[in-house]
Parts: C-alpha cells; sequence; structure tokens
C-alpha cells in the first residue's frame, strides 16, 4: 500500500473555558503546527450559530492560514454552497489562488440552504474557474473538492471530474459504496483514475486514559447538540462532574462508532485499515477538544507514528508567525 497522507480539517472548536477569538488564533497556530509536522492539507469548516465553532468564514481564515505558512495546501472544508453565489466564491477563490498559486484548495458542501440546483450550481462555479471565467483568472486555478456523505455527492463528484473527500465521521459505513460510485463516474467522465480522500474524527494522547478523557469531551458535546443543547466544548473537568442522561448516553454510542480514539498505536492500526477498506491513501483528520493544546498534541503524536516527513518554515513565513 502506498504511504499514507494525513491532512488537517479544523472545525475552530471552542472549549468552554475558551472565547471564539482564541479558537481562532489557535487555528492559526495549529496550521503552522500541521506544516511543520508534514501534514499535506488544512481545510477550514464552515459552520453558523454554534457557540461550539467559531468557523463562520473559513474563506477569510483560509487567506490568514495561507499567509502563515508556506507550503501546505490550504483550504476549505468546505464552502456551503447554497448560501452563497457561485460567482462571487470563484472571484475570492481566484483571489487566493492568484496569491498564493498552487496551494489553495476550493472544498465544497451542500449544506446550508435548498439544495435543488446543486448540480447547476457546483456545475456553473467549475466554469467560472476556468480560462474564460472570472477576473482576476489564476494562473493555477484552486482545486476543487466535492465533500460528501453518500452516493449522489460522489457521483455528481465523478460526472464533474473533481475530487471527493467523503466525511466518515458522518456516516461510518457508507464509504465503500460512495467512492465504488465516485470512481466509476470520474473515470467514465475524464478517463483518468482517482481514489479520493476519507476525512476521519480521531482523538489520541500519550496514553490510553488521556485519550478516553478527550473522547468522553467531545461524545458529551455532540450528544447535547444532538438534544438541542449547542454548547462550546465542556472541559475535562466538566465532563468528570457530567451525571449522564440515557438520552445523552444512546447519543454517545451513536457518535462513537464514528470515532477513532486511543493510543497512537491503536489509533494508527484502525486508520490504516480504513484506508485500505475505502481504497484511499490520504485521511483528513478532525480532532475536536476544549483546550488547543491537546489538540495540537493529538496531531503530534499522529504524525510520529505515521512517519510524516517533517518540513521547516520559509524565512518570511517564520518572521510573520513572531508578529
Amino acid at each position: 500500500m502506498t504511504k499514507l497522507r494525513l491532512s488537517v480539517l479544523d472545525q475552530t472548536p471552542v472549549g468552554e473555558d475558551h472565547t471564539p477569538d482564541q479558537a481562532l488564533r489557535a487555528s492559526v497556530d495549529l496550521a503552522r503546527a500541521a506544516e511543520a509536522l508534514g501534514y499535506t492539507r488544512y481545510w477550514a469548516a464552515e459552520h453558523h450559530g454554534s457557540p461550539g465553532f467559531a468557523s463562520s468564514a473559513p474563506e477569510i481564515l483560509a487567506g490568514a492560514l495561507l499567509a502563515h505558512t508556506s507550503r501546505m495546501r490550504i483550504g476549505t472544508g468546505g464552502v456551503l454552497l447554497p448560501r452563497y453565489d457561485p460567482g462571487k466564491v470563484a472571484e475570492v477563490f481566484s483571489v487566493l489562488a492568484s496569491l498564493y498559486p498552487g496551494r489553495v484548495d476550493l472544498g465544497i458542501g451542500r449544506a446550508g440552504g435548498p439544495a435543488h440546483d446543486f448540480p447547476e450550481r457546483l456545475a456553473r462555479l467549475r466554469a467560472l474557474l476556468g480560462p474564460a471565467g472570472v477576473v482576476p483568472h489564476a494562473p493555477v486555478a484552486p482545486q476543487m473538492w466535492l465533500l460528501g456523505a453518500g452516493r449522489e455527492s460522489a457521483r455528481l463528484a465523478g460526472q464533474l471530474g473533481t475530487e471527493f473527500a467523503f466525511g466518515h465521521f458522518f456516516s461510518p459505513s457508507g464509504g465503500p459504496a460512495a467512492f465504488g460510485h465516485y470512481r466509476a463516474e470520474f473515470e467514465a467522465a475524464t478517463g483518468r483514475r482517482t481514489r479520493g480522500a476519507l476525512a476521519v474524527r480521531v482523538v489520541t494522547a500519550d496514553s490510553a486514559g488521556r485519550a478516553e478523557e478527550l473522547a468522553q469531551s467531545l461524545l458529551l458535546w455532540r450528544a447535547r447538540k444532538d438534544l438541542g443543547h449547542d454548547l462550546p466544548m465542556p472541559s475535562y473537568e466538566t465532563t468528570r462532574r457530567h451525571r449522564w442522561t440515557g438520552a445523552e448516553l444512546e447519543r454517545a454510542k451513536v457518535h462513537r462508532t464514528a470515532l477513532v480514539s486511543g493510543t497512537p498505536e491503536q489509533v494508527h492500526s484502525t486508520l490504516t485499515a480504513l484506508a485500505v477498506s475505502h481504497g484511499v491513501d490520504e485521511l483528513i483528520v478532525n480532532t475536536l477538544t476544549p483546550d488547543p493544546a491537546d489538540r495540537q498534541r493529538s496531531y503530534e503524536l499522529l504524525a510520529e507514528v505515521f512517519d510524516l516527513p517533517a518540513v521547516h518554515p520559509e524565512p518570511a513565513v517564520a518572521a510573520a508567525a513572531r508578529l
């Protein structure tokens, strides 16, 4: 099997002991660390109105991350296209790609609004990023990714010849079938073969006990959110003291199936098996913790256990990081 590449999907989580502006700065710090650790790409997610996430403008965050990194691909995971005019999205990402040629990803999601015309919107956006599209025309167009958790998105990505990332943490059992549809449609449309990437929710730590503590915080936050209590991520102390309701335990059990957690060695084994079963050579890792230091440590441990190729920032970027 080809050596796995790891990337980052960042939802900019807000812990109950932190503020949204601190979470945004933590994302910039994590992106710099991820580049040095050897991650392939770093995507900013889009969420609105949720106290647990500070990621409401991924295109703005992507611009900041591009300015603070020098090699890693940066983009969105993803822009919720039903909310926006495709022309404006094309202009924003053409500007980013003109400033940072060869480093910009445009990940697109179909949530956030009426989706009946989503295929037409996506096709228009793809055309507007071409040579006869918007001004400025970037010397290297953004790489377009369609993000999804079902067969319909997979087929559409294949038909349009875009890259495709499947959200395992939304649908832990539907990936192999979706990738089958994607690859068949992509080869029929382009005459080329592709593999796509798998987005997986992961937490790891220096010990099994600590990893479980991180997992419990994440599962409590997710269970509460499902039950209508959308809050910042609970601290470990809050989680330890919490008396779980039956409904919360049931929701946590459901989400546990889509969470990869444990020691680095345990996580390595599970993630490798997932990559094989889905036929991918890139995993896009999503890690949510209430404390940014624990999130960064989780990514550090993954980089170590997967033996990612560490790199060093260019001098200009290192100087910018000190500002």
